[in-house]
């Protein structure tokens, strides 16, 4: 299990991450989040120049490494511990980001069973929505490698 980190300095200050050094979600990221008020977590992250593709936007599979956090994210409680993969993820590319822009996802958990849970959400910078996507996790007991 991936530890969690309380951030105290700095932008993201009262946010945490994970501690996932040498991960594609660190290489990529950090990506940070916190549970609202209303018990719902909210994703974020900076947008950096290595975030961005060759016409100074942000990349498509940079938007969408973050949706599959934040998804993960959303269903954190009815993930109940457990590990999990993506199945399905679906997504609208509706606005660009810009380097410097504040990046964050919000979402909520659709239906939850047994072994599927069904999350939808979207991706703004400000009032802008620049993403939207739903996805499905399927959750699991983790195998023991040999």
């Amino acid at each position: 299990m991936v530890a969690t980190i309380d951030v105290t300095e700095g932008e993201f200050a009262g946010w945490r991450t994970y501690d996932s050094h040498g991960t594609f979600d660190q290489v990529v990221g950090p990506f940070y989040f916190r549970i609202e008020p209303d018990g719902r977590r909210r994703c974020a992250f900076r947008a950096e120049a290595k975030h961005m593709n060759m016409g100074h936007r942000m990349h498509g599979g940079c938007l969408m490494t973050f949706a599959d956090i934040a998804l993960f994210q959303m269903a954190y409680q009815e993930m109940e511990g457990a590990s999990g993969v993506t199945v399905q993820l679906d997504s609208t590319f509706v606005d660009a980001v810009y380097e410097g822009d504040l990046v964050e996802a919000t979402g909520e958990v659709v239906r939850a069973g047994k072994s599927l849970i069904f999350s939808r959400g979207q991706i703004h910078v400000g009032d802008r929505v620049v993403m939207t996507f739903s996805g499905v996790i399927r959750k699991f007991q983790p195998r023991h490698r040999p």
